[in-house]
């Protein structure tokens, strides 16, 4: 569904193609949009993102057994981000998770919230658990930058202290701390009748309008994947950054646990995300699902690519970890193919563990 925001003063639809379709993708000025958000304060529309409510008393134990999450520690007013997988432990789906007011409210892609819906309410059995499509009754703002907090005051919403934390709102809805992009954002989850007066309200304290290609440079730069974007369908978490808000390693059997711990404690990811720099001079860039290439060899794939107001033209990507990050890379299809280098900062350190060699060796 359409935002009603699209039609806000200075409000710019994203082109066709643009996963994020539905909601403004800049106000005019997209590099000062990114520059409020590190510098003061912004807002974001991102109600093109579907909710799922799971209520009933069993809601947390039943989330706890499908889930790579540990939902049967997870407090009330208490948020967090999970994931489910096929028997191979490759990423099928991804949610932030919010447990407030008797209800667990999941927030995913529009693109492929059917088929979670689909799937969460064929596995409910004989549990005490309700789900259902809660997106025409909520709609997701996400407040960015370090005044985050004063701009929430004045509109009267008490910012969780903390990442993760949980307040419920007056009038319906909640806020929760997210600890990306930055380390200020507040993400709101508000009555869908109400997102353009919420809007209104925020923007009048304060907060600088800011669409989505503001907020998906941020993520860039926070080496956050997008699901269906940032990976395929041979995507483990270890390889998307997901280990540490999305998997609880020390909890029970859940469908993919398997690989989840061989890989963490055993072996490496046989790929890893990335950000690379890219040559910003020619007029055309790579797009979504191009190959990263060492000379002719296919050595990874593109997830999103973004213009940066500091970093320039930059890509997350994931790339065989046998790849040395200093090597030059190309990327891209043939008529779009630029050069490209790893941000080594971006490197994730090598995952705890026996190693191949030393496991073999045990066995033996």
């Amino acid at each position: 569904m359409n935002s009603p925001l699209l039609t806000a003063p200075g409000a710019v639809a994203p082109f066709d193609g643009n996963p994020d379709q539905g909601v403004p993708w800049h106000f005019g000025d997209p590099f000062a949009e990114q520059r409020s958000a590190v510098r003061s304060a912004v807002v974001v529309d991102r109600s093109n993102r579907a909710v799922l409510a799971v209520s009933g008393d069993d809601r947390l134990t039943w989330l706890h057994s499908l889930t790579s999450q540990h939902f049967e520690a997870l407090g009330e007013d208490r948020a967090t981000e999970m994931l489910i997988l096929d028997v191979q432990g490759r990423v099928e789906h991804h949610a932030a998770a919010a447990n407030v007011g008797g209800a667990v409210y999941l927030d995913t892609g529009s693109e492929r919230a059917g088929d979670l819906l689909g799937y969460l309410t064929k596995m409910v059995f004989w549990s005490k658990v309700e789900v259902r499509d809660a997106s025409a009754d909520l709609a997701l703002l996400t407040v960015l930058g370090p005044e985050a907090a004063g701009v929430l005051a004045a509109v009267g919403v008490t910012a969780p202290d903390a990442p993760h934390g949980v307040v419920a709102l007056e009038g319906g809805g909640f806020a929760r701390r997210a600890s990306w992009p930055g380390g200020h954002a507040v993400d709101l989850l508000v009555p869908r009748s109400e997102l353009a007066d919420r809007w209104g309200r925020l923007t009048g304290a304060g907060a600088r309008p800011a669409g989505s290609w503001a907020f998906e440079a941020l993520r860039v730069e926070s080496l956050r994947p997008r699901l269906g974007v940032d990976t395929d369908e041979k995507t483990i978490p270890h390889e998307a950054n997901w280990i540490d808000e999305a998997v609880h390693l020390d909890k029970g059997c859940y469908r993919g646990q398997e690989t989840v711990s061989k890989v963490h404690n055993v072996g490496r990811p046989p790929r890893r995300l990335l950000l690379l720099h890219l040559d910003g001079s020619r007029e055309v860039q790579p797009e979504t699902g191009d190959p990263v290439l060492v000379d002719d060899r296919v050595v990874g794939r593109v997830g999103t690519v973004a213009l940066h107001h500091e970093l320039g033209t930059v890509a997350l990507a994931l790339v065989k970890r046998s790849v040395p990050p200093e090597t030059e890379l190309l990327v891209g299809a043939e008529d779009r193919r630029v050069q490209a280098a790893v941000d080594p900062d971006s490197v994730p350190p090598d995952t705890p563990g026996l190693g191949r060699q030393a496991a073999r060796n045990l066995g033996r």
